[in-house]
């Protein structure tokens, strides 16, 4: 009993009932969201997925609506003649 009237002493008034009448918290469950595709993953896909849609873009600007050979699009030697006519070589 002296143990207890100690204990009751060295408590605040109104502490103890506080303490009764705490409900124990419940952990609240953290959903963590998972991806499929990493963030790294969806930069490549996209820069790649442009890539192709220039060059598609291209071979169908040169090869139908300027009346040439789509593949000639792609190669270095068109770009090269483009960039004379550009620049006024």
């Amino acid at each position: 009993m002296a143990t207890e009237e100690k204990n009751a002493k060295k408590l605040q008034p109104g502490k103890q009932q506080r303490n009764k009448d705490k409900k124990p918290k419940e952990k609240r469950q953290v959903k963590s969201r998972r991806r499929i595709l990493p963030i790294w993953l969806r930069i490549i896909i996209v820069l790649v997925l442009s890539a192709l849609a220039l060059a598609i873009g291209l071979m169908i600007g040169y090869g139908v609506l300027g009346d040439g050979d789509p593949l000639d699009a792609l190669s270095w030697s068109t770009w090269e003649q483009i960039i004379n006519i550009v620049t006024g070589e």
